[in-house]
């Protein structure tokens, strides 16, 4: 950019008169204060992802069993030889007809990253209780490449607090994002997930083929585990806005002018679901 550019304070384009128009001198002031904040910012992720990697490891004592495109598979035949793996927990019940629309906004960055990972000691595996059919069939659906394990049968996704029972989530038994919550009532979830005034999550669920209840009883997550001597170790999950790091579009939505600009609410879809042209 020319340092003649933007410097007309006439309020010129559509959204000039939501936003302040200043010169290229009043703009470079502003963004050296901004760039104090993000420096302190970059600062502070650098010691958050150290505190992350200081977290108490805890051995896995079960034995898991998952689906995979090379077969049946144990947890520690998804490290794949590597010392490091880290799992999506891909919302994608074994009721549900296609993946969570939010889920696959995010697992749309996974293709390019998966090939820097496993040449970085670190295997990558989504993760949901789909059966594995309709896991490969949503892949080729929508492009991907990433591995897409199916936990179906295993009590993986119950222990990692991302699935639940009708029977946990009718009596207040769900606890996720490290809390509990109250028992179920279509209203209450509608409030607990509620954007800008509206409740979306009646819509999302349809787009899965399931009902609110249905839907609610998976949860997206990650997870991180470590392999040490043949044993097995948990070391780190985040949850619910915890992701939002992950979701590659929302990081550069936060630089556009808009930022994410969900005043309309609930605004992606699948990438197939856009209009073309």
């Amino acid at each position: 950019m020319s340092n003649n550019a933007a410097t007309s304070t006439g309020g010129e384009g559509k959204n000039a008169g939501k936003h302040r128009i200043g010169t290229r001198e009043e703009w470079l002031a502003a963004r050296l204060d901004l760039l104090k904040a993000e420096k302190e910012l970059t600062r502070r992720s650098d010691a958050v992802a150290l505190q992350r990697q200081q977290l108490p490891w805890v051995r896995i004592g079960k034995e898991y069993r998952f689906e995979t495109d090379e077969g049946s598979a144990t947890l520690a035949d998804l490290f794949e030889g590597r010392s490091q793996l880290l799992v999506y927990h891909f919302m994608f019940g074994a009721d549900y007809k296609a993946g969570c629309p939010n889920c696959s906004a995010i697992a749309d960055g996974f293709n390019g990253n998966v090939v820097h990972l496993q040449n970085h000691d670190v295997s990558f595996y989504a993760i949901s209780r789909a059966p594995l059919e309709k896991l490969q069939a949503y892949k080729r659906r929508l492009g991907w490449t990433f591995p897409w394990a199916s936990s179906l049968g295993s009590d993986f996704n119950s222990d990692l607090n991302v699935s639940f029972s009708e029977e946990q989530q009718r009596e207040g038994g769900i606890e996720y994002n490290y809390q509990r919550e109250p028992a179920w009532s279509e209203q209450g979830i509608g409030d607990a997930l509620t954007k800008h005034g509206e409740d979306p999550v009646a819509r999302i669920a349809a787009t899965t083929g399931t009902d609110v209840a249905t839907f609610t009883r998976e949860r997206p997550g990650m997870s991180a585990f470590a392999m040490e001597d043949g044993i097995i170790y948990h070391t780190y999950s985040a949850f619910s806005r915890g992701l939002d790091a992950l979701w590659g579009v929302y990081q550069w939505l936060d630089r556009a002018p808009l930022g994410r600009n969900e005043t309309t609410g609930t605004w992606f879809r699948r990438n197939d679901e856009y209009k073309k042209g």
